[in-house]
């Protein structure tokens, strides 16, 4: 089994910032892509950001210069550094991972969710 934890939401005031983390736990082999995802209040679900495992990024382009996301591969954790937050960013977020098992079946694994909520 694996296991994608999320912390780090909560909110905060426009032009504020947040920090998310996830974590991966759980009968790893591998971890490819990671990513975050948001979905807003009767909007669908949206890709934020992704990297690879080598450390290759990409971003919508409503976040670009003010989202930065990064890895730790030694503590399979994904982090997504929020800065200059608007109340548009109000969404819950949620992390995916394209994992590989010990029995070297793969697919994308979701965390639970964490609300961010930006105040005006």
């Amino acid at each position: 089994q694996v296991q994608l934890v999320e912390s780090g939401g909560g909110l905060v005031q426009a032009g504020g910032s947040l920090r998310l983390s996830c974590a991966a736990s759980g009968s790893i082999f591998s971890i490819n892509t990671m990513g975050w995802y948001r979905q807003a209040p009767g909007k669908q679900r949206e890709l934020v950001a992704g990297i690879t495992s080598g450390g290759s990024t990409n971003y919508a382009d409503s976040v670009k210069g003010r989202f930065t996301i990064s890895r730790d591969n030694a503590k399979n954790t994904v982090y997504l550094q929020m800065n200059s937050l608007k109340p548009e960013d109000t969404a819950v977020y949620y992390c995916i991972a394209d994992i590989v098992v010990v029995n070297l079946r793969r697919g994308d694994y979701w965390g639970q969710g964490t609300q961010v909520t930006v105040s005006s």
